[in-house]
Protein backbone atom coordinates (compact mmCIF):
# COMPACT_ATOMS: atom_id res chain seq x y z
CA UNK A 1 0.00 0.00 0.00
CA UNK A 2 0.92 3.49 -0.97
CA UNK A 3 2.29 5.71 2.66
CA UNK A 4 0.93 8.59 3.18
CA UNK A 5 3.60 10.46 1.61
CA UNK A 6 3.58 9.33 -1.86
CA UNK A 7 -0.28 8.72 -1.66
CA UNK A 8 -0.71 12.83 -1.66
CA UNK A 9 1.15 13.04 -4.68
CA UNK A 10 -2.16 10.68 -6.61
CA UNK A 11 -4.77 12.91 -8.45
CA UNK A 12 -6.61 10.37 -10.78
CA UNK A 13 -4.41 9.52 -13.76
CA UNK A 14 -1.57 12.30 -12.87
CA UNK A 15 0.56 12.95 -10.52
CA UNK A 16 0.19 16.54 -8.86
CA UNK A 17 1.68 18.27 -5.78
CA UNK A 18 3.13 21.67 -4.40
CA UNK A 19 6.09 22.51 -6.77
CA UNK A 20 7.00 25.85 -4.80
CA UNK A 21 6.98 27.48 -1.63
CA UNK A 22 5.19 30.55 -0.56
CA UNK A 23 1.60 29.79 -0.37
CA UNK A 24 0.11 29.52 3.36
CA UNK A 25 -0.77 25.77 4.22
CA UNK A 26 1.26 24.38 1.07
CA UNK A 27 4.31 23.03 2.01
CA UNK A 28 6.23 22.09 -1.00
CA UNK A 29 6.27 18.18 -1.52
CA UNK A 30 7.47 18.21 -5.26
CA UNK A 31 10.65 17.97 -4.58
CA UNK A 32 13.71 16.84 -6.95
CA UNK A 33 14.13 14.05 -4.33
CA UNK A 34 10.74 12.87 -5.02
CA UNK A 35 10.63 13.87 -8.60
CA UNK A 36 13.69 11.61 -8.96
CA UNK A 37 11.79 9.17 -7.03
CA UNK A 38 8.63 8.87 -9.33
CA UNK A 39 10.79 9.47 -12.68
CA UNK A 40 12.64 6.33 -11.69
CA UNK A 41 9.29 4.51 -10.58
CA UNK A 42 7.67 5.58 -14.19
CA UNK A 43 10.62 4.04 -15.74
CA UNK A 44 10.37 0.93 -14.35
CA UNK A 45 6.63 0.46 -15.14
CA UNK A 46 7.46 1.55 -18.97
CA UNK A 47 10.32 -1.17 -19.04
CA UNK A 48 7.99 -4.02 -17.85
CA UNK A 49 4.87 -1.86 -20.16
CA UNK A 50 6.72 -2.44 -23.31
CA UNK A 51 9.41 -4.90 -22.78
CA UNK A 52 12.25 -2.90 -23.19
CA UNK A 53 15.22 -2.27 -21.12
CA UNK A 54 15.96 1.37 -20.02
CA UNK A 55 18.74 1.07 -22.62
CA UNK A 56 16.60 0.40 -25.48
CA UNK A 57 13.83 3.54 -24.37
CA UNK A 58 13.29 6.53 -26.21
CA UNK A 59 10.99 8.94 -23.52
CA UNK A 60 10.01 12.59 -24.71
CA UNK A 61 9.80 15.06 -22.24
CA UNK A 62 7.89 18.52 -22.26
CA UNK A 63 6.35 21.02 -19.74
CA UNK A 64 3.19 23.86 -19.77
CA UNK A 65 4.47 27.58 -18.68
CA UNK A 66 4.46 27.16 -14.35
CA UNK A 67 7.33 28.77 -12.92
CA UNK A 68 8.79 25.08 -11.35
CA UNK A 69 8.34 23.27 -14.93
CA UNK A 70 12.13 24.29 -15.99
CA UNK A 71 13.15 22.90 -12.59
CA UNK A 72 11.27 19.84 -12.69
CA UNK A 73 12.03 19.35 -16.37
CA UNK A 74 15.55 19.16 -15.75
CA UNK A 75 14.88 16.67 -12.84
CA UNK A 76 13.19 14.35 -15.20
CA UNK A 77 15.40 14.81 -18.16
CA UNK A 78 18.37 13.69 -15.94
CA UNK A 79 16.69 11.21 -13.87
CA UNK A 80 15.81 9.36 -17.25
CA UNK A 81 19.09 10.04 -18.94
CA UNK A 82 20.58 8.21 -15.97
CA UNK A 83 18.86 4.89 -16.17
CA UNK A 84 19.95 4.85 -20.31
CA UNK A 85 17.15 6.03 -21.26
CA UNK A 86 16.96 8.01 -24.94
CA UNK A 87 15.60 11.47 -24.13
CA UNK A 88 13.87 14.23 -26.18
CA UNK A 89 13.62 17.20 -24.36
CA UNK A 90 10.53 19.26 -26.04
CA UNK A 91 10.72 22.60 -23.75
CA UNK A 92 7.57 24.20 -23.64
CA UNK A 93 4.83 21.74 -24.84
CA UNK A 94 0.83 21.42 -25.06
CA UNK A 95 -0.26 18.05 -23.24
CA UNK A 96 -1.76 16.34 -26.63
CA UNK A 97 1.70 17.36 -28.43
CA UNK A 98 3.29 14.68 -26.31
CA UNK A 99 1.27 12.19 -26.52
CA UNK A 100 1.65 12.37 -30.48
CA UNK A 101 5.11 12.14 -29.48
CA UNK A 102 4.91 8.58 -29.05
CA UNK A 103 2.54 8.28 -32.50
CA UNK A 104 5.03 10.03 -35.18
CA UNK A 105 8.31 10.05 -33.55
CA UNK A 106 8.16 6.66 -32.01
CA UNK A 107 8.50 7.35 -28.49
CA UNK A 108 7.99 4.74 -25.57
CA UNK A 109 6.83 6.90 -23.32
CA UNK A 110 6.18 10.48 -22.81
CA UNK A 111 6.45 12.90 -19.94
CA UNK A 112 4.42 15.97 -19.69
CA UNK A 113 5.13 18.34 -16.67
CA UNK A 114 2.12 20.27 -15.93
CA UNK A 115 -0.58 20.64 -12.97
CA UNK A 116 -3.70 21.51 -15.82
CA UNK A 117 -5.62 24.81 -14.80
CA UNK A 118 -4.19 24.80 -11.17
CA UNK A 119 -2.48 27.28 -9.50
CA UNK A 120 1.16 28.50 -10.43
CA UNK A 121 2.38 27.04 -7.43
CA UNK A 122 1.15 23.47 -7.97
CA UNK A 123 2.73 20.65 -10.90
CA UNK A 124 2.91 17.51 -11.89
CA UNK A 125 3.63 15.02 -13.77
CA UNK A 126 1.36 12.93 -17.09
CA UNK A 127 2.38 10.16 -18.38
CA UNK A 128 1.56 8.69 -22.04
CA UNK A 129 2.68 5.38 -23.96
CA UNK A 130 1.24 4.93 -27.54
CA UNK A 131 -1.75 3.55 -26.33
CA UNK A 132 -2.35 6.86 -24.47
CA UNK A 133 -2.70 8.01 -21.14
CA UNK A 134 -2.28 6.14 -18.00
CA UNK A 135 -4.95 4.08 -15.67
CA UNK A 136 -5.11 5.37 -11.90
CA UNK A 137 -3.84 1.94 -11.30
CA UNK A 138 -0.57 2.69 -13.30
CA UNK A 139 -0.49 5.54 -11.43
CA UNK A 140 -0.36 3.49 -8.07
CA UNK A 141 2.20 1.45 -9.24
CA UNK A 142 4.77 4.36 -10.45
CA UNK A 143 4.55 5.76 -6.83
CA UNK A 144 4.76 2.01 -5.44
CA UNK A 145 8.14 1.78 -7.36
CA UNK A 146 9.06 5.17 -6.11
CA UNK A 147 8.21 4.52 -2.65
CA UNK A 148 9.70 1.36 -2.84
CA UNK A 149 12.74 2.13 -4.77
CA UNK A 150 11.91 -0.28 -7.14
CA UNK A 151 14.27 0.84 -9.87
CA UNK A 152 16.20 -0.21 -12.94
CA UNK A 153 20.11 -0.26 -13.21
CA UNK A 154 21.81 2.70 -14.40
CA UNK A 155 23.85 3.62 -17.68
CA UNK A 156 25.82 5.94 -18.97
CA UNK A 157 24.65 5.06 -22.44
CA UNK A 158 21.76 8.06 -21.55
CA UNK A 159 21.80 10.82 -23.73
CA UNK A 160 19.16 13.90 -24.12
CA UNK A 161 18.66 15.52 -26.86
CA UNK A 162 16.98 19.38 -27.80
CA UNK A 163 14.13 18.74 -30.13
CA UNK A 164 11.43 21.31 -31.64
CA UNK A 165 8.49 18.83 -31.83
CA UNK A 166 5.64 21.71 -31.50
CA UNK A 167 6.27 22.82 -35.18
CA UNK A 168 5.70 19.89 -36.50
CA UNK A 169 2.29 19.15 -34.21
CA UNK A 170 1.57 23.05 -35.68
CA UNK A 171 2.10 22.42 -38.97
CA UNK A 172 -0.21 19.16 -38.94
CA UNK A 173 -3.15 21.24 -37.63
CA UNK A 174 -2.36 23.44 -40.61
CA UNK A 175 -2.07 20.85 -43.01
CA UNK A 176 -5.40 19.10 -41.55
CA UNK A 177 -7.27 22.59 -41.98
CA UNK A 178 -6.33 23.39 -45.63
CA UNK A 179 -7.04 19.60 -46.86
CA UNK A 180 -11.13 19.93 -44.71
CA UNK A 181 -11.27 23.14 -46.25
CA UNK A 182 -10.52 23.02 -49.14
CA UNK A 183 -10.90 26.76 -50.36
CA UNK A 184 -10.38 28.03 -53.46
CA UNK A 185 -7.22 29.40 -52.31
CA UNK A 186 -5.82 25.97 -50.62
CA UNK A 187 -2.33 27.10 -49.09
CA UNK A 188 -4.98 30.46 -47.35
CA UNK A 189 -7.96 28.49 -46.14
CA UNK A 190 -8.66 31.71 -43.29
CA UNK A 191 -8.15 34.60 -46.03
CA UNK A 192 -10.59 36.94 -44.60
CA UNK A 193 -11.13 35.15 -41.09
CA UNK A 194 -10.58 37.47 -38.01
CA UNK A 195 -10.03 35.12 -35.10
CA UNK A 196 -9.01 35.91 -31.04
CA UNK A 197 -6.96 33.32 -29.10
CA UNK A 198 -6.87 33.46 -25.46
CA UNK A 199 -4.06 31.72 -24.11
CA UNK A 200 -3.98 32.46 -20.26
CA UNK A 201 -0.21 32.65 -20.77
CA UNK A 202 -0.47 29.10 -20.62
CA UNK A 203 1.20 27.23 -24.14
CA UNK A 204 -1.32 27.64 -26.53
CA UNK A 205 0.02 30.93 -28.10
CA UNK A 206 1.35 28.29 -30.44
CA UNK A 207 -2.15 28.17 -31.99
CA UNK A 208 -2.65 31.93 -32.99
CA UNK A 209 0.71 32.59 -34.92
CA UNK A 210 2.18 29.06 -36.18
CA UNK A 211 -2.00 27.79 -37.28
CA UNK A 212 -3.86 30.66 -37.86
CA UNK A 213 -1.71 33.51 -39.14
CA UNK A 214 0.31 30.70 -41.50
CA UNK A 215 -3.14 29.74 -42.80
CA UNK A 216 -4.30 33.89 -43.73
CA UNK A 217 -6.23 34.54 -40.45
CA UNK A 218 -6.29 37.75 -38.86
CA UNK A 219 -5.36 37.66 -34.83
CA UNK A 220 -5.10 40.80 -33.99
CA UNK A 221 -6.74 41.25 -30.94
CA UNK A 222 -5.14 38.08 -29.50
CA UNK A 223 -4.86 38.14 -25.65
CA UNK A 224 -2.15 36.57 -23.26
CA UNK A 225 -0.42 34.48 -25.87
CA UNK A 226 3.43 34.98 -23.69
CA UNK A 227 3.98 32.05 -21.89
CA UNK A 228 3.69 33.33 -18.16
CA UNK A 229 3.92 30.75 -15.29
CA UNK A 230 2.11 33.22 -12.40
CA UNK A 231 -0.83 33.19 -14.94
CA UNK A 232 -1.20 37.61 -14.05
CA UNK A 233 -4.15 38.14 -16.27
CA UNK A 234 -6.73 35.45 -15.15
CA UNK A 235 -6.70 31.51 -14.47
CA UNK A 236 -6.42 29.76 -17.54
CA UNK A 237 -9.60 27.69 -17.69
CA UNK A 238 -12.47 27.45 -20.11
CA UNK A 239 -14.85 26.62 -16.89
CA UNK A 240 -13.90 30.00 -15.79
CA UNK A 241 -16.39 32.63 -16.01
CA UNK A 242 -13.98 35.57 -15.93
CA UNK A 243 -11.72 33.58 -18.56
CA UNK A 244 -14.46 33.32 -20.84
CA UNK A 245 -15.53 36.70 -20.04
CA UNK A 246 -12.23 37.71 -21.43
CA UNK A 247 -12.10 35.83 -24.59
CA UNK A 248 -15.66 37.01 -25.33
CA UNK A 249 -14.94 40.73 -24.65
CA UNK A 250 -11.46 40.13 -27.11
CA UNK A 251 -14.14 39.15 -29.87
CA UNK A 252 -15.75 41.72 -29.28
CA UNK A 253 -13.45 44.80 -29.06
CA UNK A 254 -11.60 43.30 -31.88
CA UNK A 255 -14.95 42.62 -34.42
CA UNK A 256 -14.05 39.12 -34.58
CA UNK A 257 -15.45 36.08 -36.08
CA UNK A 258 -14.79 33.57 -33.84
CA UNK A 259 -12.99 33.68 -30.61
CA UNK A 260 -10.61 30.62 -28.71
CA UNK A 261 -9.71 29.92 -25.84
CA UNK A 262 -7.10 27.22 -24.25
CA UNK A 263 -6.19 25.55 -20.38
CA UNK A 264 -3.03 25.83 -19.87
CA UNK A 265 -1.80 22.92 -21.26
CA UNK A 266 -3.95 22.68 -23.93
CA UNK A 267 -6.07 19.71 -23.33
CA UNK A 268 -9.30 21.66 -23.48
CA UNK A 269 -10.59 24.27 -25.19
CA UNK A 270 -13.66 26.31 -25.78
CA UNK A 271 -14.81 28.45 -28.50
CA UNK A 272 -16.78 32.01 -28.52
CA UNK A 273 -18.67 32.87 -31.37
CA UNK A 274 -18.74 36.85 -33.69
CA UNK A 275 -21.49 37.85 -31.05
CA UNK A 276 -19.00 37.03 -28.14
CA UNK A 277 -21.44 34.09 -27.03
CA UNK A 278 -19.82 31.68 -24.87
CA UNK A 279 -19.70 28.12 -26.11
CA UNK A 280 -18.52 25.96 -23.62
CA UNK A 281 -19.92 23.41 -21.45
CA UNK A 282 -23.35 22.01 -22.68
CA UNK A 283 -22.99 23.81 -25.87
CA UNK A 284 -19.83 23.15 -26.80
CA UNK A 285 -20.49 19.09 -25.73
CA UNK A 286 -23.45 19.93 -28.91
CA UNK A 287 -21.63 21.61 -31.14
CA UNK A 288 -18.47 19.01 -31.03
CA UNK A 289 -21.69 16.56 -31.43
CA UNK A 290 -23.34 17.97 -34.19
CA UNK A 291 -19.64 17.99 -35.66
CA UNK A 292 -18.97 14.53 -35.20
CA UNK A 293 -22.20 13.10 -35.75
CA UNK A 294 -21.76 14.60 -39.18
CA UNK A 295 -19.99 11.24 -40.90
CA UNK A 296 -21.24 8.65 -38.17
CA UNK A 297 -24.83 8.98 -38.50
CA UNK A 298 -26.66 7.38 -35.71
CA UNK A 299 -23.36 6.79 -33.68
CA UNK A 300 -23.06 7.42 -29.69
CA UNK A 301 -21.76 10.42 -28.28
CA UNK A 302 -20.57 9.60 -24.33
CA UNK A 303 -20.37 12.29 -22.10
CA UNK A 304 -19.97 13.36 -18.49
CA UNK A 305 -22.87 12.80 -16.04
CA UNK A 306 -24.05 16.73 -15.41
CA UNK A 307 -24.91 17.28 -19.16
CA UNK A 308 -28.57 18.49 -19.51
CA UNK A 309 -31.79 17.45 -20.53
CA UNK A 310 -31.26 20.12 -23.40
CA UNK A 311 -28.32 18.67 -24.68
CA UNK A 312 -29.72 15.27 -24.38
CA UNK A 313 -32.87 15.78 -26.30
CA UNK A 314 -30.62 17.70 -28.88
CA UNK A 315 -28.41 15.04 -29.87
CA UNK A 316 -30.80 12.45 -29.84
CA UNK A 317 -33.78 13.89 -31.23
CA UNK A 318 -32.27 17.04 -33.94
CA UNK A 319 -28.51 14.68 -34.61
CA UNK A 320 -30.21 11.69 -34.81
CA UNK A 321 -27.71 10.05 -32.42
CA UNK A 322 -27.73 8.95 -29.12
CA UNK A 323 -26.69 10.22 -25.78
CA UNK A 324 -25.07 7.76 -23.38
CA UNK A 325 -24.24 9.33 -19.81
CA UNK A 326 -21.71 8.53 -17.97
CA UNK A 327 -19.17 9.45 -14.97
CA UNK A 328 -17.64 12.70 -14.10
CA UNK A 329 -13.70 12.46 -15.07
CA UNK A 330 -12.04 12.45 -18.52
CA UNK A 331 -10.45 9.34 -18.47
CA UNK A 332 -13.57 7.42 -17.77
CA UNK A 333 -15.81 9.25 -20.29
CA UNK A 334 -12.54 8.32 -23.04
CA UNK A 335 -12.52 4.96 -21.72
CA UNK A 336 -16.30 4.27 -21.67
CA UNK A 337 -15.96 5.27 -25.35
CA UNK A 338 -13.14 3.60 -26.07
CA UNK A 339 -14.70 0.32 -24.89
CA UNK A 340 -18.51 1.05 -26.44
CA UNK A 341 -16.22 1.09 -30.12
CA UNK A 342 -14.77 -2.37 -29.23
CA UNK A 343 -18.47 -3.66 -28.74
CA UNK A 344 -19.05 -2.42 -32.14
CA UNK A 345 -21.49 0.44 -30.89
CA UNK A 346 -19.68 3.15 -32.60
CA UNK A 347 -18.61 6.22 -30.63
CA UNK A 348 -16.88 8.88 -32.65
CA UNK A 349 -16.61 11.41 -29.94
CA UNK A 350 -15.95 11.08 -25.97
CA UNK A 351 -16.56 14.57 -24.01
CA UNK A 352 -16.89 16.65 -20.87
CA UNK A 353 -18.65 20.11 -20.02
CA UNK A 354 -15.57 21.11 -18.64
CA UNK A 355 -13.80 20.64 -21.93
CA UNK A 356 -12.36 17.68 -22.73
CA UNK A 357 -12.70 16.50 -25.56
CA UNK A 358 -11.54 13.39 -27.72
CA UNK A 359 -12.31 12.27 -30.96
CA UNK A 360 -12.16 8.15 -32.07
CA UNK A 361 -10.37 9.59 -35.71
CA UNK A 362 -7.85 11.58 -33.71
CA UNK A 363 -6.67 8.50 -31.53
CA UNK A 364 -9.37 9.53 -29.08
CA UNK A 365 -6.64 12.13 -27.29
CA UNK A 366 -8.42 14.46 -25.60
CA UNK A 367 -7.13 17.79 -27.43
CA UNK A 368 -8.53 21.16 -27.04
CA UNK A 369 -6.30 22.88 -30.03
CA UNK A 370 -7.92 19.54 -32.21
CA UNK A 371 -11.07 20.22 -31.47
CA UNK A 372 -10.88 24.12 -32.02
CA UNK A 373 -9.08 23.04 -35.16
CA UNK A 374 -12.43 21.42 -36.53
CA UNK A 375 -14.94 23.84 -35.14
CA UNK A 376 -12.72 26.41 -37.45
CA UNK A 377 -12.59 24.09 -40.34
CA UNK A 378 -16.53 24.17 -39.89
CA UNK A 379 -16.51 27.49 -39.70
CA UNK A 380 -15.14 28.42 -42.90
CA UNK A 381 -17.21 25.72 -44.80
CA UNK A 382 -20.39 27.49 -43.06
CA UNK A 383 -19.24 30.45 -44.11
CA UNK A 384 -19.76 29.90 -48.18
CA UNK A 385 -23.34 29.16 -46.77
CA UNK A 386 -23.26 32.88 -45.04
CA UNK A 387 -23.98 30.70 -41.90
CA UNK A 388 -22.02 30.81 -38.45
CA UNK A 389 -21.12 27.89 -36.00
CA UNK A 390 -23.96 28.95 -33.54
CA UNK A 391 -26.55 28.11 -36.09
CA UNK A 392 -25.40 24.70 -35.71
CA UNK A 393 -26.56 24.63 -32.25
CA UNK A 394 -29.50 26.53 -32.79
CA UNK A 395 -32.33 24.15 -31.41
CA UNK A 396 -30.40 23.37 -28.35
CA UNK A 397 -32.23 24.12 -25.28
CA UNK A 398 -30.98 25.70 -22.54
CA UNK A 399 -32.16 25.45 -18.99
CA UNK A 400 -33.24 29.00 -17.41
CA UNK A 401 -31.39 28.22 -13.77
CA UNK A 402 -28.76 26.20 -13.02
CA UNK A 403 -26.36 25.75 -9.68
CA UNK A 404 -24.03 24.05 -8.31
CA UNK A 405 -23.25 23.20 -4.39
CA UNK A 406 -20.25 21.32 -3.33
CA UNK A 407 -21.14 19.66 -0.03
CA UNK A 408 -17.90 18.80 2.35
CA UNK A 409 -18.14 15.41 3.91
CA UNK A 410 -16.55 15.66 7.52
CA UNK A 411 -16.18 11.89 7.85
CA UNK A 412 -13.08 10.44 7.64
CA UNK A 413 -13.83 7.46 5.71
CA UNK A 414 -16.01 9.74 3.03
CA UNK A 415 -15.98 7.47 0.34
CA UNK A 416 -18.28 5.05 2.33
CA UNK A 417 -19.85 7.90 4.00
CA UNK A 418 -20.69 9.59 0.42
CA UNK A 419 -21.92 6.14 -1.12
CA UNK A 420 -23.85 5.46 1.88
CA UNK A 421 -25.65 8.68 0.90
CA UNK A 422 -26.21 7.64 -2.43
CA UNK A 423 -27.91 4.79 -1.55
CA UNK A 424 -30.31 6.47 1.09
CA UNK A 425 -31.09 9.02 -1.39
CA UNK A 426 -31.90 6.67 -4.27
CA UNK A 427 -34.32 4.71 -1.66
CA UNK A 428 -35.66 7.72 -0.76
CA UNK A 429 -36.39 9.24 -4.27
CA UNK A 430 -38.20 5.66 -5.69
CA UNK A 431 -40.54 6.31 -3.09
CA UNK A 432 -41.21 10.05 -3.28
CA UNK A 433 -44.28 10.88 -5.63
CA UNK A 434 -43.25 13.25 -8.34
CA UNK A 435 -39.88 12.46 -8.00
CA UNK A 436 -38.55 10.90 -11.31
CA UNK A 437 -34.99 8.55 -10.98
CA UNK A 438 -33.92 8.79 -14.41
CA UNK A 439 -33.31 5.11 -16.15
CA UNK A 440 -29.81 6.63 -18.14
CA UNK A 441 -28.05 7.71 -14.96
CA UNK A 442 -24.67 5.31 -14.06
CA UNK A 443 -23.12 8.15 -11.51
CA UNK A 444 -24.64 9.14 -8.31
CA UNK A 445 -28.72 9.93 -8.21
CA UNK A 446 -30.38 12.30 -11.22
CA UNK A 447 -34.05 12.75 -10.66
CA UNK A 448 -36.15 14.98 -12.99
CA UNK A 449 -39.48 17.10 -12.12
CA UNK A 450 -42.54 18.21 -13.52
CA UNK A 451 -43.21 21.64 -14.20
CA UNK A 452 -44.99 22.40 -11.25
CA UNK A 453 -42.75 20.93 -9.00
CA UNK A 454 -39.45 22.88 -10.09
CA UNK A 455 -39.10 22.25 -13.82
CA UNK A 456 -35.77 20.61 -13.50
CA UNK A 457 -33.82 17.80 -12.33
CA UNK A 458 -30.84 17.29 -9.59
CA UNK A 459 -27.74 15.19 -9.84
CA UNK A 460 -25.87 14.19 -6.68
CA UNK A 461 -22.75 12.72 -6.47
CA UNK A 462 -19.86 11.54 -5.16
CA UNK A 463 -16.63 13.52 -6.04
CA UNK A 464 -13.90 11.17 -8.27
CA UNK A 465 -11.45 11.94 -5.69
CA UNK A 466 -12.18 15.12 -2.73
CA UNK A 467 -14.04 14.48 0.17
CA UNK A 468 -16.98 16.46 -1.86
CA UNK A 469 -20.76 15.47 -2.99
CA UNK A 470 -20.98 17.87 -5.94
CA UNK A 471 -25.15 18.80 -6.14
CA UNK A 472 -25.67 19.91 -9.87
CA UNK A 473 -29.43 21.62 -10.58
CA UNK A 474 -31.05 23.01 -13.65
CA UNK A 475 -34.53 24.33 -13.86
CA UNK A 476 -36.40 25.27 -17.12
CA UNK A 477 -38.31 28.02 -15.08
CA UNK A 478 -37.32 31.43 -12.93
CA UNK A 479 -37.21 30.26 -9.72
CA UNK A 480 -37.47 26.11 -9.93
CA UNK A 481 -33.34 25.67 -8.87
CA UNK A 482 -34.61 26.91 -5.62
CA UNK A 483 -37.60 24.74 -5.51
CA UNK A 484 -35.39 21.43 -6.40
CA UNK A 485 -32.85 22.54 -3.78
CA UNK A 486 -35.32 22.91 -0.86
CA UNK A 487 -36.72 18.89 -1.84
CA UNK A 488 -33.50 17.64 -1.81
CA UNK A 489 -31.93 19.72 1.21
CA UNK A 490 -34.83 18.49 3.34
CA UNK A 491 -33.62 14.79 2.60
CA UNK A 492 -30.05 15.91 3.13
CA UNK A 493 -31.18 17.16 6.59
CA UNK A 494 -31.00 14.11 7.49
CA UNK A 495 -27.94 12.32 6.42
CA UNK A 496 -24.90 11.73 8.92
CA UNK A 497 -21.15 12.76 7.82
CA UNK A 498 -22.13 16.32 5.87
CA UNK A 499 -21.15 19.98 6.56
CA UNK A 500 -24.37 21.77 4.94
Amino acid sequence: MLNDFYKQFKSGTDIRGVAVEGVEGEPLNMTDEAVEAMTAGFVTWLCEKVNKKPTALTVSVGRDSRISGERIAHTVTSTLCDFGVRVLNCGYASTPSMFMTTVELGCDGAVQITASHHPFNRNGLKFFTRGGGLEGRDIDTILLNAQNEIYPEMSECGSIEDIDYMSKYAKNLCEQIKREVNAENYDKPLEGFKICVDAGNGVGGFYADMVLKELGADTNGSRYLEPDGMFPNHVPNPESPVAMKAISEAVIEAGADLGVIFDTDVDRGAVVDSKGNEINRNRLVALASAIALENTKGGTIVTDSITSDGLKAFIEEDLGGKHYRYRRGYKNVIDKAVELNAQGIECPLAIETSGHAAMKENYFLDDGAYLCTKIIIKAAQLRREGKDISDLIANLKEAKEEKEIRIKITDPEFRACGEKVIADLLAFAEKEEGWTVADDNREGVRVSFAECDGDGWFLLRLSVHDPIMPLNIESNSTGGVQIIEEKIMNFLKTAKGLDL
